[in-house]
């Protein structure tokens, strides 16, 4: 990402369930506010677009000591050389808070031929009862209608879970499914909003690893976890 810009005066205070992937739209004031900072023409231009069409923002990591401010990405689209622009928006610019689509909304972005395969992922997962969501690549793609895919684009799938034993079961479908597709990446998300790449939770499961990387709205950690029993 490139450096925050910040935007706006801020008048309230970040909201307290705020989360990383969160997806936010702001309103045409806040598009107008942002578009008042110095940016250069390309940056301007895809910010243009965005404010024209009210596509989101992301909701980024936010540093420790900015609680005025709300820290948002936009990964730009192929148009725009996939630039990272990363600016920080005042929570009374916010008009809602929105989520990335569903995992079977980029099913139309896949080949024919790997429909069905998809399909019964998403069904394997859903019968473990996780409501898997695309951000990365695929997602923006589905969000906006622009080109963001290419040949070596992975499927980043958000998976939300409620408890240890409830990941260990959307990593074993996960690992397990026969999908010749895109590589299968993505994140566990807990409910406290901590993250975790289900690959890593999955080596650590299985004692490959002691340690995890996990991901949060303020900061990261690396954490210990058991092995799962045998």
């Amino acid at each position: 990402m490139e450096p925050l810009a910040s935007v706006g005066s801020p008048t309230a205070r970040v909201p307290e369930l705020l989360r990383r992937q969160q997806l936010i739209r702001l309103s045409v004031a806040g598009w107008a506010t942002v578009l008042e900072a110095p940016w250069d023409a390309t940056a301007r231009s895809c910010l243009g677009l965005w404010a024209t069409r009210g596509l989101p923002l992301v909701v980024t990591r936010q540093p420790a000591r900015q609680d005025a401010l709300v820290a948002a990405g936009l990964p730009a689209p192929a148009r725009y050389r996939r630039r990272r622009l990363a600016l920080a928006v005042a929570p009374q610019d916010v008009l809602f808070f929105d989520e990335f689509p569903a995992a079977d909304t980029v099913t139309r972005l896949l080949p024919r031929a790997l429909t069905a395969a998809w399909r019964n992922l998403l069904a394997a997962l859903a019968a473990v009862d996780c409501a898997a969501r695309v951000y990365g690549g695929y997602g923006w793609q589905a969000l906006t209608r622009l080109a963001y895919v290419h040949a070596d684009s992975d499927m980043d799938l958000l998976l939300p879970v409620t408890d240890v034993q409830h990941a260990d079961a959307v990593a074993r479908v996960l690992a397990t499914a026969p999908w010749e597709g895109p590589r299968l990446d993505g994140e566990l998300l807990f409910p406290d909003g901590g993250a975790v790449a289900w690959r890593e939770w999955r080596d650590c499961r299985q004692g490959r690893v002691s340690q995890v990387l996990v991901k949060r709205l303020r900061g990261v950690a690396i954490e210990t976890l058991a092995a799962s029993p045998a």
